[in-house]
């Protein structure tokens, strides 16, 4: 451990985790901050009333503008006409922003949304308003409006959000930091917090990520600071990461000089030292509603093709396998529970009496005859569609293996359980680059790769190469 730095400075260090701990320094009316809480575990935040107001209010100064402006309008008219369609402007806007994540909860350190997310949510909600005006045969909003607001909303949001961190600051406090790594190295990086004069609290030391979120408990951290490299790898193969990320803890690593090799991105700063914010890669809460979605528009969408399908499919497994029509087996879904996948039954009914679970192989032998192309054309696994449209399942996603499978898994490869940080799949990206044949810690690769840098376009990305290699039989 490592003495704190001077009493008279802009850095704090309130206690090592191995002693007594302070009570947090810098908290304010704990009943408002009970309330903010409150209302944010059941989804309202401060930036929804700001949000709402703002837009509407910028829509109608911008109107009165323009009416000045340009004589000959009737602000009467103007006024009866827009009333509710504004609020209906204002609804499209709010919901754009709270799937394009801007309502997620910030972290008091490191990257936070900047101005290019705004303005691509404000132009977006604006696209989506021309294109239902266009359907509709009627505009909601004058086009001069809202071309005018497509440049002025952008600095409105920016204002809410600096005025929503400086609340935040008021009723929680100074983030407050606990530094891991050697007492050299957490000196250093006090001095640098201490120099930048940026209010930051260093809340604590440890020497190591062990119990790391009982050494964040004990010193009331909002967030962490790794100062060395050997911490990922504690944190990579155990829990901890994701413990902390749902705990509202933030994790930061500091960017060694060695470390630009990999050529990372999104490298921010504290005090003048480079760093980049960690993640769990696990789904943030906005993207989780938004790929939830897509899912269901799709389901709707591809409806005429798979509903038929899945007739047919039903009658020829009928006819061919007999009864039962459907294979039910329990797997490890999201965050490692259980749930019963369905399938259409392709093997005889006690396939696995003489061998218990085994992993179905390539040209597997317990296929019944006339089977096969159901397999090949993944045909069997349209019942998982009842899976995706129940929740327990989505469309792109790790595929979900089996409880005994799981255990050894884990024990062969460390960090596997991280797969699970989304729900399990129908296909992936393990599936349209990989084989039956491939290394299960190569597809895990290939998992992990598709946590960290999810998307809606990588989604239909792995949708698209699916059909593709499904008519080719590729996998």
């Amino acid at each position: 451990m490592t003495s704190s730095p001077p009493a008279a400075t802009s850095v704090t260090a309130t206690a090592d985790v191995d002693g007594p701990t302070a009570a947090p320094a810098g908290r304010r009316d704990p009943r408002r901050v009970r309330a903010l809480r409150w209302l944010n575990r059941r989804g309202v935040r401060l930036l929804h009333l700001l949000d709402a107001v703002s837009i509407y209010a910028s829509l109608w100064l911008i109107t009165g503008a323009l009416i000045l402006v340009r004589p000959g309008f009737n602000a009467a008219s103007y006024s009866q006409r827009y009333a509710w369609t504004y609020a209906v402007v204002v609804l499209v806007h709010l919901a754009v922003f709270y799937f394009g994540g801007l309502y997620d909860r910030e972290r008091r350190l490191g990257v936070r949304p900047g101005a290019a997310k705004i303005i691509t949510a404000v132009w977006f909600a604006s696209l989506l308003i021309g294109l239902i005006s266009w359907l509709a045969g009627e505009f909601l909003i004058p086009r001069s409006v809202l071309l005018v607001y497509a440049v002025v909303g952008p600095f409105c949001l920016a204002a809410n959000r600096w005025l929503s961190r400086r609340v935040r600051l008021r009723t929680e406090g100074p983030p407050r930091v606990l530094l891991v790594g050697d007492p050299q190295t957490v000196t250093l990086a006090e001095q640098h917090l201490l120099q930048a004069g940026e209010g930051i609290v260093v809340a604590g030391h440890s020497a190591s990520v062990l119990d790391l979120q009982q050494r964040v408990r004990e010193a009331g951290a909002t967030d962490v600071v790794l100062l060395d490299a050997g911490s990922l790898e504690v944190l990579y193969t155990t829990a901890g990461l994701a413990d902390l990320e749902r705990d509202g803890v933030s994790t930061l690593q500091i960017v060694r000089p060695q470390d630009s090799l990999l050529g990372l991105r999104n490298v921010g700063e504290i005090g003048g030292m480079p760093f980049v914010l960690l993640s769990a890669h696990a789904l943030t809460p906005s993207q989780r509603r938004l790929k939830r979605w897509m899912d269901v528009v799709v389901l709707l969408v591809t409806a005429p093709v798979t509903l038929p399908l899945g007739l047919f499919t039903t009658l020829y497994v009928a006819a061919v396998a007999g009864r039962p029509l459907l294979f039910v087996q329990q797997r490890v879904g999201f965050e490692g529970r259980p749930y019963w996948m369905l399938k259409f039954r392709t093997m005889g009914v006690d396939a696995e009496r003489g061998t218990g679970p085994v992993q179905a192989a390539a040209d597997d032998p317990r296929v019944l005859p006339g089977m096969a192309w159901i397999r090949a054309t993944r045909l069997d696994e349209l019942p998982q569609l009842l899976n995706v449209l129940h929740g327990s399942m989505t469309i792109v996603g790790p595929r979900p293996e089996r409880p005994e499978e799981m255990a050894a898994y884990e024990a062969a490869f460390p960090g596997y359980r991280r797969r699970h940080q989304t729900l399990p799949g129908i296909t992936g990206l393990a599936q349209v680059y990989g084989r039956y044949h491939t290394a299960i810690e190569y597809k895990l690769g290939h998992d992990l790769h598709y946590l960290a840098d999810w998307s809606p376009v990588v989604d239909l990305q792995i949708m698209l190469r699916t059909v593709w290699v499904i008519l080719t039989r590729r996998l």
